[in-house]
């Protein structure tokens, strides 16, 4: 049996925060705004995990308005999310995931990204694939107002 979830994020850049993408800090002079660490790869990532197994949403999960999720790493709500009963069953067969920013230059990183996430899915980098994508100046995300990611995922169980 196979599912297919996907995920969407997005975040408005600010000040005063670091960069967190796919669990790893990324150089940059501002972050994202956000209630937990505003890692929109992996906000993503955990929506297309909850989807594909009709579990619900990040924000059902760990709402913004309980303050026992701020400033909450994001690498361990996605922890807490493949750990619970009703996913553990499953294992990762890809994760295909992109994010769109036109700052700062993510491909140097891309490496590193695709680590965390193998490590998080305790499975193999080849499983993962992380692109980044700029929108050609275009909307928000182009002026450099905020950072995107999508992510979708295979699960699969005997």
């Amino acid at each position: 049996m196979i599912r297919i979830g996907h995920g969407y994020d997005l975040h408005r850049v600010c000040d005063d925060r670091k960069l967190m993408l796919g669990g790893v800090q990324i150089p940059w002079d501002r972050g994202l705004l956000g209630h937990s660490d505003a890692d929109v790869l992996l906000h993503a990532v955990t929506d297309a995990v909850l989807g594909a197994l009709a579990l619900g949403d990040i924000g059902q999960w760990f709402p913004d308005t309980d303050e026992t999720y701020r400033g909450a790493d994001s690498a361990r709500l996605l922890r807490h999310v493949l750990a619970d009963d009703r996913v553990r069953a499953w294992s990762l067969g890809n994760l295909d995931a992109v994010v769109l920013a036109e700052q700062p230059k993510l491909a140097p990183h891309v490496p590193a990204i695709r680590a965390s996430l193998a490590d998080i899915f305790a499975c193999d980098i080849s499983q993962i694939s992380v692109k980044a994508t700029t929108v050609e100046k275009a909307d928000a995300i182009g002026r450099g107002e905020a950072i995107a990611a999508h992510a979708t995922l295979l699960l699969e169980r005997d």
